[in-house]
């Protein structure tokens, strides 16, 4: 019997990176991961890990890269993930989320590899509401990001493909390693610079009060695997935890663990177009299908996005 091959697409990304460390832990056969290469981005040191360059744009790098490996499972991470950037990239934001899965799902069909494919989207597919959002709401983007997601899902849940697709619509996901112009993330690497005296004592905000439905990454990436290991053909789950959190909280949070005293300063270039008041998911689905449910306090959370950034060079 053949090795069963496992592969993580954009396994360099931040929740990419996060998922390879929890199946390095546990998974059977052979843990694949793919980067794009040209960048100096350092790929995570995770045990047991096949590193391989391949941009998912790279039509004919792809199919050659799927006929070789043939994986049973794959976790398609790889996409262009900033909202705010794709106001002004909506061409490479489209690319990257739509052309890209297409490259890969047609390698998969050519090679005629019968692979189970779990695609991350987006709570931003969905059209805004002033309560929890359910997987049948109506999926109307506000954005070019969340358009671009919505497309994705399209493309591989109604492509006629042969292999098994599930999609995970992810809400706000948070942790150490995620880039530093996501808001936490960009919040404890300012933080962490005052600390250290390389910045004044000021951090610049957009909008403190949008609330919204935020998630570790490594509760995130578990509902990823068992969304890919045990949901059927078509199905989606919202991965969030039901709760909404002023972002105004979250930063509030970070201050008052600051080893020194911060200060809070309001700039109108920070703010994004149409941003949504409120975006919080019902998880009732995944949890009662799935039986998965966040585990890490928002507190830990926190503690370690900072810790990383106290320890980042």
């Amino acid at each position: 019997m053949a090795t069963p091959v496992t592969l993580v697409t954009g396994a360099a990304g931040f929740a990419g990176s996060h998922l390879l460390e929890l199946l390095a832990r546990d998974a059977d056969g052979t843990l694949a991961a793919w980067h794009r290469g040209g960048t100096d981005r350092a790929l995570p040191l995770v045990d047991r890990v096949e590193w391989r360059a391949v941009d998912v744009l790279e039509r004919a790098a792809v199919g050659e890269a799927i006929a070789e490996l043939r994986p049973s499972i794959v976790y398609h991470c790889a996409g262009d993930a900033h909202v705010g950037h794709a106001w002004n990239r909506t061409e490479h934001t489209f690319a990257t989320n739509v052309r890209g899965t297409a490259n890969l799902l047609d390698a998969l069909d050519d090679a005629g590899v019968t692979a189970r494919v779990m695609v991350p989207s987006s709570a931003l597919v969905y059209s805004p509401a002033d309560r929890p959002l359910r997987e049948d709401d109506p999926l109307v983007p506000s954005s070019p990001y969340g358009l671009s997601k919505l497309a994705q899902e399209m493309l591989s849940r109604h492509g006629g493909r042969s292999v098994t697709v599930t999609v995970a619509r992810a809400f706000n996901h948070v942790g150490p390693r995620q880039n530093p112009h996501f808001s936490a993330s960009g919040f404890a690497r300012r933080i962490a610079d005052i600390e250290r005296g390389r910045w004044a004592p000021t951090i610049a905000v957009g909008n403190l009060s949008a609330r919204r439905d935020v998630t570790d990454v490594r509760d995130t990436v578990r509902a990823y695997r068992l969304i890919a290991e045990r949901a059927s053909h078509g199905d989606c789950f919202n991965v969030c935890s039901g709760r909404a959190i002023l972002v105004g909280d979250l930063l509030q949070m970070m201050i008052a663990r600051a080893r020194v005293p911060v200060r809070i300063e309001p700039d109108p270039a920070r703010y994004r177009p149409n941003d949504t008041p409120l975006i919080v998911g019902d998880a009732s689905l995944i949890r009662s299908a799935l039986g998965w449910s966040p585990e890490i306090p928002i507190e830990k959370t926190i503690d370690d996005i900072l810790d990383y950034w106290r320890s980042a060079p």
